[in-house]
This record gives C-alpha cells, structure tokens and sequence, in this order.
C-alpha cells in the first residue's frame, strides 16, 4: 500500500512545483501549469498575397475561483482587430490546449476556431508541424526550470502548413497553404515594465522561422534582463540567449529593433524596423481585476533582417522577410499611442463583458 502513497506524494510535489509556472528540464511546458496567465497565439503568413493574420486566447485565473479569457483576431494589412475579454475559460492539463467556455475560441495542437462575431472567423488546420525539438530545453532555456518568474516563453509550432480560412472585416481570407507559427507564453499575471518580441517566416527560404522574446525577467526582488533568439533556418537550429554562453544584446524601440548575439560558434545579427503609426494596440490581462489593459504595440507586417555567421568566418544563412511580427510591449506607451489615436475602440482594454463592435 506504500507505493502508490509514493507516487501520488510525487505527483502532488510536481504539481505544486509547476504551479510555480516552472517545469523540470526538458519537461511539457504546453500543458496548463495552474498560474494567473497561460497565454496561447498563433500567427499565419500568407507570403503569396502579402497578409498576415494573428489568433489569441489568454486563460486567466482572477484568484477568487473564476477564470476569463482575453481573446482576439487581427490581420495585416488592413489593420483588423477585434478583440476583448470574456467571462469562463480554461487550459488543458493534458495537453496544449485552451478555450473559452461559449465555444467562441478553441486551440489545440493542430487547430484553432474563433468566431468572434460575423466578421472575425477562423478554421485553422496546421498540417506538417515543425514542432520545437524535445532534446532542447525550452524557449526560455533554463530559466524555464526557475519559480515564480513574472513571464515565460515557449515556441512550440517553427513551421506549418495551412488549412482553412478567416473572415476578416466581413473578407473571406483562403488560408491553404501559408505558413503557421505558434507560441505559449505563462506566468503569475504580471508582465514586465516593458518587453519586445519578433516573429517572422516569409524569407527567401520558405522553410525560415526566427523568433525572439526579451524583458526583464523577475522572482521576487530579483531579476535580470534578458532575450532568448530561436532562429530555424539553412539547416540550423539556434538558440540563444543564456546570459552567459550567448547573450542577446538588444536596442529596442517602438520602431526599430536591433538584437546581437555572440556564442563560441555563432555571430547573429536581427534588425527589424516598422512605423509607430502602423501598429496593432493589442490587449494585455490584469487577471485579479478581469480587464484587459492596452500594453502591447505590435506591428504584423514589419521588415525584419536576419544574418547568421560563424563566429569569425562565413555568413551560414542570412535573410530578409517584409511581413515580420515587431512588438514593443508596455502600458505607458501604448495608452500613449491609443489616446494619439483618438482613443480608438478597438478592443485592447475593458472588462469582461461582451466584445465591442
């Protein structure tokens, strides 16, 4: 009768670790790990007709025994965004997975169904993963292993093969064959004083994915500022940013991004550059408080240039995408800019409550 105390002591040990939003190396960072946020995105590139279309879903736990979701669908390059909080939501503990109680925004794997009224739709089906390789510490790499930090980070889709469509502002978008990336992001519910974070496919090689996500990470009264890069492409799979064996240096603005690394086989540079006034203001959650907050300018059709040498000798792969994914997070800003633009109502702040229109 012993054992079977033993396992259950050592799952419940596991369990209360992962409530930390912490996993053991090399563990499943896609399943629900019980904190204030787990935050799910998705993000389409149509490379032949030069749009970009986004899916988003945050579970978040108000700490008083209810759950709501932030939700939203936007698209480039028309500036589409709807977007807003709902009540009753919840995170798969058995795999990725995330949903809104109504049925409105389901995510899983290898599929995404939004329906946000009568013009924000999607049915997404993602043939041909390029999933994040097991043998690899997370995106975060090992701070992912650490307690309590405010945010972690986890490209878990590097590439994909579209199937279905959007309707975007009433517009049916054919979505076959663009390619997919997707993401998970989780944490207490706090995010950083400011961030950044870039995406993009849509280069020369077809089979071209760089990501990268960076602010300062904290646990208490500690914390450092940091950038994890992922680059997948000409044959090589990098990732970079541990502070010590391969720093990410980062010069980031509300328009211009500038990321070096430097490991001991690898010098790689990212710039990316988009206009303030082309910007999504997307919506970030104060879980305890059940609103969405304007706190996130991302731009979905930026240009991003990317150049990857070995360390003092041959350029290994370099590229260019003009539909790259830029964002400069924080509140200030983005109210700023929200109010410049006349306090548009498009759906990054409020309560829960119905979506606006």
């Amino acid at each position: 009768m012993q054992a079977p105390r033993k396992v259950s002591s050592r799952a419940n040990l596991l369990s209360a670790f992962r409530a930390t939003g912490a996993d053991l190396p090399y563990g499943d960072p896609l399943v629900a790990h019980g904190v204030g946020m787990e935050g799910y995105f998705w993000r389409v590139t149509d490379v032949e007709r030069g749009r970009v279309l986004i899916a988003l879903i945050g579970v978040n736990d108000d700490g008083a025994g209810g759950n709501w979701a932030t939700v939203g669908l936007g698209a480039h390059p028309n500036g589409f965004l709807r977007a807003g909080a709902l009540d009753g939501a919840s995170a798969s503990i058995d795999r990725l997975g995330a949903r809104t109680d109504d049925g409105c925004f389901v995510g899983g794997p290898d599929s995404v169904h939004v329906d946000l009224g009568p013009k924000a739709q999607l049915d997404l089906k993602i043939n041909n993963a390029v999933r994040w390789p097991r043998r690899r510490f997370g995106g975060s790499s090992w701070f992912q292993s650490i307690p309590a930090l405010n945010q972690y980070w986890h490209p878990h889709i590097l590439d994909g093969i579209a199937e279905g469509h959007a309707i975007i502002d009433g517009e049916r978008w054919d979505l076959n064959g663009s390619r997919v990336y997707a993401e998970k992001n989780w944490g207490r519910g706090g995010f950083p004083v400011a961030w950044w974070w870039g995406q993009a496919q849509g280069f020369a090689d077809p089979d071209a994915c760089v990501c990268f996500a960076g602010g300062r990470v904290e646990s208490g009264p500690l914390g450092v500022e940091v950038t994890a890069l992922v680059i997948n492409a000409g044959g090589q799979f990098l990732r970079l940013g541990d502070p010590i064996l391969s720093p990410v240096k980062a010069e980031v603005s509300d328009e211009h991004w500038l990321l070096k690394s430097r490991s001991a086989r690898w010098e790689v540079v990212v710039e990316g550059e988009a206009p303030l006034g082309g910007a999504h203001v997307l919506p970030v959650p104060l879980p305890a408080e059940r609103r969405n907050i304007a706190a996130a300018l991302e731009h979905l059709g930026g240009r991003m240039r990317v150049e990857v040498r070995r360390r003092g000798g041959e350029v290994v792969w370099s590229g260019t995408s003009m539909l790259a994914g830029l964002e400069h997070g924080g509140r200030e800003r983005a109210e700023s800019e929200a109010a410049r633009r006349g306090g548009r109502p498009d759906g990054a702040a409020g309560p829960v409550g119905p979506l606006p229109e």
